[in-house]
């Protein structure tokens, strides 16, 4: 398995989760890292990255000041803590790895995804 995600469950709004994916060494050398979600009846949706090139992060603007991503170079893992969550975060989390030069927030720009984890938050 070159990418495994886990820490998805059930939440309340308002409260935290952190996600993780642990990745084989050669996936995680991939110059980006991402976090992609689905909801039901929904397209896959950009949620945040970062780059091993240079550390810039990005984020989709629905989760800026809210959800942050890591990466720790050592455990070849990646993070995303998710903080004052909402119905609206509910789906499947996917973490993917993209080669170099691509737009990170394009779900087709990554050639390797993890199985997901659900995140449900209830109101």
């Amino acid at each position: 398995v070159q990418l495994q995600a886990s820490g998805g469950g059930l939440v309340q709004a308002g409260g935290s989760l952190r996600l993780s994916c642990a990745a084989s060494r050669r996936t995680f050398s991939r110059d980006c890292m991402g976090w992609f979600r689905q909801a039901p009846g929904k397209e896959r949706e950009f949620v945040a990255a970062i780059r091993r090139s240079d550390g810039i992060l990005y984020y989709e603007d629905s989760v800026k000041g809210r959800f942050t991503i890591s990466r720790d170079n050592a455990k070849n893992t990646v993070y995303l803590q998710m903080n004052s969550l909402n119905p609206e975060d509910t789906g499947v989390y996917y973490c993917a790895g993209s080669p170099p030069y691509r737009s990170v927030r394009s779900a087709s720009s990554y050639d390797i995804w993890g199985q997901g984890t659900q995140v449900t938050v209830s109101s």
